[in-house]
């Protein structure tokens, strides 16, 4: 139990110091400065949001930085940044204790914990995580003596570090039969993978081809690529991902070769992992690998370790005792239309939440930075309406879906069900594809636009995102929609 008396109470508590967390503050300290704020964070580094940009009604791009805690303090001079993390939270005495036993009350409190990596198996050495820089740097040293790595999963994440690892053996482990599927259906992968042959942006790399073994394959025929550039924030800039073998040239023409497998695993089951001794292999010299990995399709392959890149686990644990919140299926804690929890008083946004009013159509929660402090900034603007008792509108960044990031060097924009989520067989799809220069998908259904993937510079993002608002029907234009020769705006200015 917390010690009743707290050495202080804030007006305002936001717990965490990523994305989320930071533009909470920021929005309620422009909203109402005069205001009494807290910031708990476990590091002595924020994450900030910076270079932002508002490209169209709905699709906004921005970087990423870490900066000391104390810049954010020197630009509000009513918060309070508090370290250590949180260790526990009392919803009903609106008390939170830190990890060295300090104790703070709140009038109302925001979490903003995120997520971590979900990993495969838990406390296994060999089994690493990738979620933010710290992690990212973790695996820097691991790699360096790593001969063979296992990665697994096919978002982001995953693909970024399948073209990014350099003299290591790679093999890939993948659900699903689309590479990257989070963002891509199959025909976005077929368009990408060309790309992956053509040389990337200068830098010293040996050619890599990775071998993309799937579970049949074709008679005798083993596809081969070499690999492309990066998406989203980018993480692995400025971190060299340099695996023991230092891969150099043998002869002038001959450069070393790195292979890598596919090996793609029945849909919707995942690959076991086992440390070595959980497993007899008469074949194998003991030890040979620190930790092997046994595939679906029956494949086993000892690594020096495996990368698990299979999405996010919300961080809830420290709130979670002693009070009740309703958790949704990912295990998020369920937030309205206000970024209201279950508990009085508490507020949520971020990867720790889960979105549980009723969607728009045309939008679906991911865990994403765009989607971070889209929801830090609207849970700040919630938490000082509340408190001005004046009436809030749900944002409307949450009317459309929309992210806009890079992908080996292309320029890629999702829109609305841009992977017919959730829309079951009733819709079409149209797709233009001009290789190695863009690919255009279109979503309709009930002749509407509901969805859209285009990658490369299409320029048809404003077009198409009030194609979607408007909602107006497209029946008429049938395949038109997509012809080149059409300029697509001036039918709808």
């Amino acid at each position: 139990t917390m010690s009743p008396n707290p050495k202080k109470t804030f007006q305002f508590m936001i717990v965490g110091g990523g994305i989320a967390g930071v533009t909470c503050v920021e929005q309620l300290s422009s909203q109402i400065p005069s205001a009494d704020i807290a910031l708990i964070t476990a590091g002595s580094h924020i994450k900030a949001v910076t270079n932002y940009k508002q490209v169209s009604k709905t699709l906004e791009e921005f970087d990423v930085e870490e900066r000391p805690s104390s810049v954010l303090e020197a630009r509000f001079p009513n918060l309070t940044v508090i370290h250590p993390a949180v260790k526990s939270l009392n919803t009903q005495s609106h008390t939170v204790e830190t990890a060295d036993g300090r104790v703070f009350g709140y009038e109302k409190l925001c979490i903003c914990s995120g997520g971590r990596p979900k990993l495969l198996t838990q406390d296994n050495p060999y089994v690493l995580g990738i979620r933010d820089t710290d992690s990212a740097q973790a695996f820097q040293k691991q790699l360096s003596k790593a001969k063979r790595i296992v990665i697994v999963g096919n978002g982001g994440i995953a693909l970024e570090l399948v073209y990014e690892v350099e003299g290591c053996e790679v093999i890939w482990a993948v659900k699903d039969k689309a590479i990257g599927n989070t963002f891509f259906d199959a025909g976005a992968a077929q368009f990408l993978i060309p790309s992956l042959e053509a040389d990337k942006p200068e830098r010293a790399a040996p050619c890599r081809r990775p071998r993309y073994t799937t579970e049949e394959p074709a008679a005798g025929a083993s596809q081969t690529f070499t690999s492309g550039s990066a998406l989203g924030p980018d993480w692995h800039e400025g971190i060299v991902l340099r695996g023991a073998e230092q891969v150099g040239h043998k002869h002038s023409d001959q450069r070393m070769v790195r292979t890598g497998f596919v090996a793609r695993t029945h849909p919707l089951t995942v690959p076991f992992l086992f440390p070595f001794h959980a497993l007899n292999f008469s074949s194998l010299p003991v030890g040979t690998w620190p930790v092997y990995i046994l595939l679906t399709n029956g494949k086993t392959f000892g690594c020096d370790f495996v990368v698990s890149a299979t999405g996010v686990v919300p961080n809830t644990e420290p709130f979670l005792h002693g009070n009740n919140f309703a958790l949704a299926d990912d295990a998020g804690l369920q937030v309205d239309d206000h970024m209201m929890t279950s508990e009085p008083d508490v507020y949520a946004a971020g990867d720790v939440c889960t979105a549980c009013w009723e969607h728009s159509p045309l939008w679906q929660q991911m865990r994403l930075w765009t989607q971070a402090r889209q929801m830090g900034w609207y849970a700040g603007r919630c938490m000082a309406a509340h408190v001005l008792s004046e009436p809030i509108e749900l944002d409307f960044c949450f009317e459309l879906f929309s992210h806009i990031t890079k992908f080996f060097n292309y320029k890629v924009v999702l829109l609305g069900k841009f992977n017919a989520q959730g829309l079951g067989p009733n819709h079409e799809l149209l797709v233009r594809c001009t290789k190695g220069q863009e690919y255009v998908k279109v979503v309709l259904s009930g002749g509407k636009m509901v969805g859209a993937v285009l990658i490369g510079e299409t320029d048809l993002e404003e077009t198409f995102e009030n194609l979607m608002l408007n909602q107006m029907d497209l029946t008429q234009y049938g395949e038109e929609l997509l012809n080149p020769n059409i300029d697509i705006e001036d039918y709808f200015d």
